[in-house]
């Protein structure tokens, strides 16, 4: 069933984002998903693993249909006091959807595939009820942040502990395996310490960073295209042609 927040983890995860010392972090991961996700007012969109609620609020502000998905009913309580009857609030798995295939324009895993047991199986439903695209946003095992979040949980408790970690290659070889050579966007913010934040926010904020791989965060949008089967069907001859052809075939 992968890792299930706890109250106490649902509230840490919410005052993290309410912390205005935070706000840096987040602008820069919101930046790169509206830049990578484009969208369409009125699209409707399933936020798996949606949390408190901070993303679905956010795409209401964009005009979008927002639908909520989250295992934790401690982050979806929070959720609920956030947005009200604005938003279809489900409990449920990545790996087990409760959903119609092609329900939702867009599909969204934001720091969610951490989470999950099944990775495979969580992306192959997303791609199931989306029929447009899809957005993930990981947290990279290669930054210097990452490589210090899993050293820093060798030595205490932390949910980084529970975490799985990716890598740009990682996640674009599970999507190849799913959908073959589909067409998908990528990139990642936050590549510098936070020490030195002070001198370097214009330089984190430039375009062509942003196409490094080695980002604490990874955005990744995959355009879903529809694929169809075919058969071949055999085609009988039948009256003149047939009797003609077994004329040639005597001559």
């Amino acid at each position: 069933m992968g890792y299930v927040f706890d109250f106490k983890a649902a509230r840490e995860y919410d005052n993290w984002y309410q912390n205005p010392a935070n706000r840096f972090v987040a602008d820069l991961e919101d930046q790169l998903l509206l830049g990578l996700l484009g969208h369409v007012r009125g699209e409707r969109v399933l936020d798996i693993g949606c949390g408190t609620g901070r993303h679905l609020l956010m795409f209401l502000e964009m005009g979008l249909d927002i639908t909520g998905l989250d295992a934790s009913p401690y982050m979806l309580d929070i959720a609920r006091e956030k947005l009200g009857h604005r938003a279809e609030l489900h409990q449920g798995l990545a790996e087990d959807l409760p959903f119609e295939d092609n329900s939702f324009d867009i599909a969204t895993f934001i720091t969610t595939l951490e989470f999950v047991d099944d990775v495979q199986k969580a992306l192959q439903e997303a791609c199931r009820v989306a029929k447009n695209r899809i957005f993930l946003g990981l947290l990279n095992r290669y930054a210097i942040k990452g490589i210090e979040r899993r050293l820093r949980g060798m030595f205490s408790e932390s949910i980084y502990n529970r975490a799985r970690f990716f890598s740009v290659w990682e996640v674009k070889r599970y999507i190849r395996q799913i959908l073959g050579k589909t067409p998908l966007r990528w990139g990642t913010v936050l590549h510098l310490p936070a020490s030195f934040r002070k001198y370097t926010q214009h330089l984190e904020r430039w375009p062509h960073i942003h196409r490094c791989p080695f980002g604490s965060f990874i955005g990744m949008v995959v355009i879903l295209v529809p694929r169809y089967r075919t058969r071949n069907v055999p085609i009988g001859y039948v009256g003149q042609p047939r009797r003609a052809a077994q004329g040639l075939m005597k001559t």
